[in-house]
């Protein structure tokens, strides 16, 4: 087994990935992902804490992501105008090239109900992240949560549409047409 080579974890995440969709998520072992990267099994837990880190590694980072962007909104912005600034930072995080795999990966996690369950929440914690980062910045509740529930709903629903099969529109552009919609649904609430 090759020790050190360049691109360990990317090779782990791709061999990770073929094998959850050739023989499902359970059926795979942390020794079948090493061997198929050609590394040991302590390489693996070098880069990844167990088999399902493989699938969620990027949560950190797209958590960082959204607060920096929920950061950079003005501060006079009203709450979802910070949460749309906010989901237009994470957009960055889901390019053309990231498609395919991220198509890949939900196949994987809708298949496995204890995977879509820690996507779910995954996603919980999103929305307290942002939750807390508006009411730090003065909004108060409940319009905090409800801003940053209904962001992270926004952003749920537009990944799905994203990672559809045949859908060719960036991220932004799918999370704009999402939130054009979710404005003409609420639109209805007004008094």
């Amino acid at each position: 087994m090759v020790r050190w080579e360049p691109g360990t974890r990317e090779r782990l995440l791709t061999a990770a990935l073929d094998l959850y969709a050739g023989q499902g998520f359970e059926q795979t072992t942390v020794a079948d992902i090493a061997a198929a990267a050609g590394v040991t099994e302590r390489t693996f837990f070098r880069h990844f804490a167990d088999k399902r880190e493989v699938l969620f590694h990027g949560q950190d980072d797209l958590q960082r992501v959204f607060l920096e962007g929920l950061a950079a909104a003005p501060d006079h912005a009203p709450p979802m105008q910070m949460v749309t600034t906010a989901l237009r930072a994470s957009t960055s995080f889901f390019d053309d090239e990231r498609r395919p795999w991220s198509r890949r990966r939900q196949a994987v996690i809708d298949a496995n109900p204890a995977l879509r369950e820690r996507e779910s929440l995954k996603l919980r914690a999103l929305a307290a992240a942002l939750a807390a980062a508006l009411a730090a910045r003065g909004v108060p509740e409940p319009t905090a949560t409800l801003s940053a529930e209904t962001g992270v709903t926004a952003f749920g629903v537009g990944f799905g549409i994203w990672i559809a099969d045949g859908e060719t529109r960036s991220f932004w552009q799918v999370e704009q047409d999402v939130l054009v919609e979710l404005g003409t649904l609420t639109a209805a609430v007004r008094r």
